[in-house]
C-alpha cells in the first residue's frame, strides 16, 4: 500500500490563464491505493457524493489506465470539487505518485505531469498542466506545451471559497476568444511582474502581477459577490486579489501579519452578499508527498 497527500493548487492567477499554477499547504487529499487485478475506487470525504466511483469516469481511474497500474484507490477528499482549488487535478496527481510507487515505474515527477493530466481530461474535457503541474513539482509552476518549469516559493496565500459551484465547463465557456492589443500587452507585464514576485518571494509583486483584463472579469461575472469581496480584502491588506482557477474559490496574496484580517474581511463580504464561504489561511507550498 501507499499513501500520498496531495495539495490544492490555484491556477491562472489572474495573468496566467492556463499556464501559471501554484500548490497550497491546505486543504490536501489523501490518496490510498493498494495492487488489485483492476482498479476500483472508493471515495470519502467533502463532496465525494458528487464524484462517480466507475474508473471510467473518474480522474484517478484515467491515471491508473495511462499506468498499466490497477488498484484499489481510496481517495478522502479535502480540496471540494467544483471550488476552483484544483480539486480533480489533487486526486489526479495523489494517484500518479502513488500508483508509480506503489508499481516502481520510476517515474520522475515531471513524466508524471502528462500522466495526471489525462486524468484532469475526464472533468474538463482537455488535458491541462496548470493544476496537475504545482500538485505534483510544488511551488509556482509555468506550463507551456509540453515543458513545465517549477520555482519554489513561499507566499502567504487567503483562498476563501463560497458555497456556491461553477464548473470548469461552464467557467471555459465565459473566456473571451479574442483581445486587444493593448489588453495582451497589460496581461503580458503583470505575468511578468507576478513570476518576478514568486521567484523573489514579494507578495506585493505578485499581487500587481494578478491584474488581468480579459478572462478575470468574465468570470468574476459567475461569483455572487465577487467585487465586494476583492474590494474587502484589499482594504484588509491583500496585495492582490483575483479568481482560483475556473471558481469560484476567491485568492489573495498577503503579507502573513495580514492573513488572519484579509481571510476575515472576505469571508464577512461573501456574508453581505447572502454567500456562506469558508476561508483558508495557506500559502505556497510542496506538491505531493508520500508518507
Amino acid at each position: 500500500m501507499q499513501t500520498v497527500r496531495a495539495p490544492a493548487t490555484s491556477a491562472n492567477l489572474g495573468s496566467g490563464f492556463d499556464v501559471f499554477g501554484v500548490a497550497l499547504d491546505r486543504p490536501t487529499d489523501v490518496v490510498r491505493v493498494e495492487k488489485a487485478d483492476r482498479t476500483t475506487i472508493e471515495m470519502t470525504g467533502v463532496g465525494s457524493q458528487y464524484i462517480p466511483e466507475d474508473p471510467e469516469k473518474n480522474v484517478v481511474g484515467a491515471v491508473a489506465e495511462a499506468l498499466d497500474a490497477p488498484a484499489h484507490i481510496k481517495i478522502d477528499k479535502g480540496v471540494r470539487p467544483s471550488s476552483g482549488l484544483g480539486s480533480s487535478a489533487a486526486s489526479s496527481a495523489g494517484a500518479a505518485v502513488a500508483l508509480n510507487a506503489l508499481y516502481d515505474r520510476g517515474l520522475s515527477r515531471e513524466e508524471l505531469v502528462p500522466v495526471a493530466a489525462e486524468g484532469e481530461a475526464v472533468v474538463s474535457g482537455e488535458a491541462h498542466a496548470d493544476n496537475v503541474a504545482p500538485a505534483l513539482l510544488g511551488g509556482f509552476t509555468v506550463a507551456r506545451g509540453d515543458a513545465v518549469t517549477a520555482v519554489d516559493a513561499s507566499i502567504p496565500l487567503v483562498a476563501c471559497l463560497p458555497e456556491i459551484a461553477v464548473s470548469t465547463r461552464d467557467a471555459r465557456g465565459v473566456v473571451p476568444t479574442s483581445a486587444s492589443m493593448e489588453d495582451v500587452v497589460h496581461t503580458v507585464g503583470s505575468a511578468a511582474t507576478l513570476a518576478v514576485g514568486m521567484c523573489r518571494d514579494d507578495p506585493e509583486l505578485v499581487g500587481l502581477g494578478m491584474d488581468e483584463r480579459v478572462v478575470t472579469p468574465a468570470r468574476a461575472e459567475l461569483i455572487t459577490g465577487y467585487d465586494a469581496v476583492r474590494e474587502a480584502a484589499l482594504e484588509a491588506g491583500a496585495a492582490g486579489v483575483t479568481v482560483s482557477g475556473a471558481g469560484p474559490a476567491v485568492i489573495a496574496p498577503c503579507r502573513d501579519s495580514n492573513r488572519r484580517h484579509v481571510a476575515a474581511a472576505m469571508v464577512d463580504a461573501f456574508a453581505d452578499a447572502g454567500v456562506e464561504s469558508r476561508a483558508y489561511q495557506t500559502r505556497v507550498s510542496q506538491g505531493a508527498t508520500l508518507y
